[in-house]
């Protein structure tokens, strides 16, 4: 397992910093709520902080995302410069994560491997996405990594490991191990903890993962024949692990072929998760359509389906939303096995001739909240079990893109710990 894809990494964590202000979530969430990132610049002001080394995405369409970007790279030179980091060299790190429910979701930081990574529909490596890659969303992260000096990981990726052997057993030996952090995070996101893996849990874990890998075991496990062993799943940030991705491809072509192995962007930061922890729960990702007309779109949607507005057996049913009305649809004709993958297909045609533009949210408060908006509709779907994931990866390959979220906004991975790339 040693030479698979997972490994311990020098990992950058902050020394007398106040960690709440420190840590923020993830780029990609609260993308059509600008209060939120606005309230989260107020309470980080100046101080050290992730908040100065990513760019939330509902920048990226800002006129100055260039100028933000410059600043991303000189806060990251600033802080290594100016003595910010202390680095814990060669360890993977157990994170005990408290959501706002109260629930707690364990997970492992490690570095994967990217060339034993790919995105791409049909891939048999042991890193795969979930979800369909939309290839013009990685230009722009790109645009973030390429002179960057560090990296902080929002990826979560998730193991199929029933018989709880890898992560659940540093539960019962964290009190012995080196803690690293624990505070409460910021915006009511609950608590977290991280504790330094000594070399006998770390030997166990990758033990414990070369079992997963063991083909004969796979595919009885699946009941699949010559489909590569799925090691690991991504859950979250799947965009950003295939900016990594791309990054390091063009890197390659910049050194001979000697130098590959050992780069550091070679490499991603990342946690993961088991698909059967207790608190990971998956939640549908909806959508909210703007500058339309409601009622063009909804007559628009019975041409291009067979619809029943009503919930009816035998067909694909969700929620819409609009200023002035609401109800639900059951599309009897559907284009894809999943409603959203259904859906998508006729919001993406919609989009092309009419114009408009799709978010993505999570939270169906939000969505309502959004979708009543004149010239907007929302539409709230259903949510695919989770413990189907694996095999519908495996068999059919990469689902329909935002198919799925862990957990709401609030509960999505902070950024907090970080590593070199160059």
């Amino acid at each position: 397992m040693e030479n698979l894809c997972f490994h311990a990494a020098d990992i950058l964590l902050p020394k007398n910093c106040d960690m709440q202000k420190w840590s923020v979530v993830a780029c990609d969430q609260y993308t059509s709520e600008p209060q939120y990132w606005r309230q989260v610049e107020e309470l980080v002001g100046q101080a050290p902080s992730t908040l100065h080394m990513v760019l939330p995405e509902i920048y990226l369409e800002e006129p100055d995302v260039d100028k933000r970007i410059q600043n991303i790279n000189q806060s990251m030179q600033n802080y290594l410069q100016n003595g910010v980091f202390e680095t814990f060299h060669n360890k993977f790190v157990y994170v005990r994560r408290t959501l706002q429910n109260g629930l707690v979701r364990h997970g492992l930081i490690g570095m994967v491997d990217l060339e034993q990574y790919n995105y791409q529909k049909g891939s048999q490596s042991f890193i795969r996405a979930t979800e369909g890659t939309v290839l013009e969303r990685i230009p722009p992260r790109v645009r973030v990594r390429e002179n960057a000096s560090l990296e902080l990981p929002h990826v979560m990726l998730l193991i199929d490991d029933r018989e709880h052997t890898v992560i659940e057993p540093l539960e019962h030996k964290c009190e012995n191990m080196q803690k690293l952090y624990s505070f409460d995070l910021m915006q009511q996101s609950g608590h977290v903890e991280g504790f330094a893996l000594d070399e006998e849990s770390a030997g166990q874990v990758q033990r414990a993962l070369g079992n997963l890998c063991d083909e004969a075991a796979f595919e009885k496990k699946y009941n699949v024949d010559n489909k590569g062993v799925l090691l690991f799943a991504v859950g979250d940030g799947n965009h950003s692990l295939a900016c990594a991705k791309e990054c390091f491809e063009r890197l390659k072509k910049t050194m001979p072929q000697s130098q590959w192995e050992n780069h550091p962007a070679r490499y991603a930061l990342v946690e993961v998760v088991n698909l059967h922890d207790k608190a990971l729960c998956f939640e549908p990702i909806h959508r909210v359509v703007f500058d339309i007309d409601p009622d063009e779109m909804l007559e628009e949607l019975s041409e291009f389906y067979t619809v029943d507005y009503m919930q009816s057996e035998g067909g694909q049913t969700f929620e819409y939303v609009s200023h002035n009305i609401s109800g639900m649809i059951t599309i009897k004709n559907p284009k894809s096995n999943l409603t959203v993958g259904s859906l998508q297909y006729f919001i993406d045609d919609y989009i092309a001739r009419h114009g408009g533009r799709v978010d993505y949210i999570h939270g169906e408060d939000v969505t309502r909240q959004l979708g009543a908006q004149k010239g907007c509709m929302g539409f709230l779907l259903p949510c695919i079990p989770k413990e189907e994931l694996f095999k519908t990866v495996i068999v059919d390959g990469v689902l329909p893109r935002k198919t799925f979220s862990m957990g709401h906004a609030c509960d999505k991975r902070f950024y907090l710990e970080a590593r070199k790339i160059r």
